[in-house]
């Protein structure tokens, strides 16, 4: 039999395979102009295995998040701290690897203007001017200038990641600074 690989320019993969000799050229790969991978995998030996498929998990609606403050927390009124973990917010679709973003209630500042840019950790809960918050993920920039409020719990950070748009979120502080 044979397995054949295809890489798209896109570098997602797909595969294909044959226990009955090499597999035809994919029409796709010729279009995309792919390059391709032809790898023999031996003779079959018995009956062809089962396949089994596992059903993906149902996509996460509602979350809760712990938090603890973060380092800018003191730019926000006290109202505004209470809304972040008494309210719920909903990722918004223009989330993506750098951060979810999130619809719901406006933080409100007791300063106004923004501070020069400093390091984030992962999981930094930082709010533009709009007052509305975002979480930051794997490929974070620095703050740009605007505070951060608090910092997602490094164990919760996989299920942010994985919220949808449209789910929603409720955070709960864990420690009080």
């Amino acid at each position: 039999g044979y397995a054949r690989t295809w890489l798209s320019p896109a570098g997602s993969t797909s595969r294909r395979c044959s226990a009955a000799g090499p597999p035809t050229p994919s029409p796709a790969s010729a279009r995309a102009r792919c390059a391709t991978a032809v790898l023999p995998v031996g003779a079959p030996h018995g009956p062809a295995a089962p396949v089994w498929f596992t059903p993906a998990p149902e996509p996460l609606t509602a979350v809760r998040l712990r938090v603890s403050p973060g380092p800018r927390d003191d730019w926000f009124t006290a109202s505004a701290k209470d809304t972040l973990t008494s309210e719920t917010y909903t990722v918004s679709p223009r989330s993506n690897r750098v951060a979810v973003r999130l619809a719901g209630p406006k933080l409100d500042r007791l300063r106004t203007g923004e501070l020069p840019s400093e390091g984030l950790v992962l999981g930094a809960v930082q709010v533009p001017a709009g007052g509305e918050p975002l979480v930051f993920l794997a490929d974070h920039p620095t703050t740009g200038g605007y505070p951060v409020i608090g910092v997602v719990h490094p164990d919760d950070l996989p299920l942010l990641a994985q919220c949808r748009p449209g789910a929603t979120l409720r955070m709960a502080v864990t420690l009080k600074g």
